[in-house]
């Protein structure tokens, strides 16, 4: 089929006066496959987000098939043939290899009838098929949480083809995969764009190399340029924002950053003032002189949205970095309080901000030291 699959006409994404997205216009023909590049807070995830429904443009439109995708579920646009793959595999550790791929093909999506049904016999030639396709027909029963990170990616792709997507949108797929496993991860890839159109976001240059046939680079929400790999690397333009760039924060900086920004971005939004709270409190806490906040703040405000696993950065923190997170998220996520000593947490945030205490796994009695004087200082405020 000729034409295109996939058109993005002149859109934005504003997150409190913040534009993820910024007038983005891109468009990807049936059987493509395009590598989608870009320095951190260039707009890539919310890139794939509004493609999928999870985020709604707050301008322009998303046209799938020629299709307008805006306000459909992200359950239904998913079934109009757009798969996605996160970066962390996510397949059913316990259930053998095969017992993913039969419950990816399984139309009626229950594990229970996976287990104990008959697979019809189209079903046993599609799993059989999809096991050479990935390249795991020796690993079919072995429980999946015994395979290596790579052979978990290469499962989940084929529990993403397994369901019969038009487009595939792949984030990061050989992130933290030995040099062997990403080059068979980038030979499946290639082989499914033989009849798949393929959406690609990654990081290892020798890996975009292996794959790439165009590629884009995303910039501050937008396009900033496209084409070859040999174009883009000596692109001027590509040099100084993304191949040479080093963030002047530190690393630990931007993982907290990440950490409490992934917290407050639980229910989906940012209100400005907690946008505010935070970029300004972290900048008074990074940098002392009032010149250096400010620019720090600026920085900080870019790599504030971020789709990151917050339970790896956690576990790099120190006990002092920790207690920092923990004051600065239960500060941030208190401040629509409706009453000095209630916090008024939507049931998204409350489940986030738990989860994250529990993984800060800091003692019962330094969590509520902690949360005592947070809301003493709120209150301070309010008279």
């Amino acid at each position: 089929m000729t034409g295109k699959i996939l058109e993005i006409e002149d859109v934005t994404v504003s997150f409190g006066g913040f534009k993820a997205i910024n007038h983005l216009n891109f468009n990807l023909d049936y059987g493509e496959l395009r590598v989608i590049i870009g320095p951190n807070g260039a707009g890539k995830t919310t890139f794939l987000d509004t493609i999928t429904g999870k985020v709604q443009p707050t301008e322009g439109r998303v046209l799938f098939k020629g299709r307008n995708l805006r306000d459909i579920p992200e359950y239904a646009i998913a079934r109009l043939g757009i798969g996605r793959k996160f970066q962390t595999p996510r397949v059913y550790l316990n259930l053998t290899v095969k017992e993913n791929l039969d419950l990816a093909c399984n139309k009626d999506k229950n594990v229970l009838s996976t287990l104990f049904r008959r697979p019809e016999s189209s079903e046993y030639r599609k799993v059989g098929s999809l096991l050479e396709t990935i390249g795991l027909v020796s690993r079919a029963d072995l429980p999946a949480a015994l395979l290596s990170h790579g052979e978990k990616q290469r499962l989940e792709i084929g529990m993403l083809v397994a369901q019969s997507p038009d487009l595939l949108l792949v984030d990061e797929p050989v992130a933290g995969l030995t040099d062997e496993e990403t080059e068979n991860v980038g030979n499946l890839l290639l082989a499914l764009a033989e009849s798949h159109a393929i959406i690609v976001i990654e990081h290892d240059m020798e890996f975009v190399r292996q794959i790439a046939r165009k590629v884009t680079v995303l910039h501050q929400g937008s396009v900033l340029c496209e084409g070859t790999m040999d174009q883009i690397q000596n692109d001027p333009k590509v040099i100084e924002v993304y191949l040479g760039q080093q963030p002047s924060i530190s690393s630990h900086q931007l993982k907290i950053l990440r950490i409490i920004g992934a917290m407050a971005l639980a229910d989906g939004t940012l209100e400005p003032a907690e946008i505010d709270l935070m970029l300004s409190r972290l900048s008074q806490v990074f940098a002392h002189d009032v010149e250096e906040q400010n620019k720090l703040k600026e920085e900080l405000k870019i790599y504030l949205y971020q789709d990151v696993s917050v339970e790896s950065f956690i576990d790099e923190l120190t006990e002092k970095e920790k207690e920092l997170v923990l004051r600065l998220s239960y500060e941030i996520i208190s401040i629509s309080s409706r009453h000095p000593n209630e916090p008024n947490l939507n049931q998204d945030e409350r489940v986030a901000y738990r989860e994250m205490v529990n993984l800060l796994d800091l003692p019962f009695g330094k969590v509520q030291e902690i949360e005592i004087e947070v809301k003493e200082k709120l209150n301070q405020q309010k008279l």
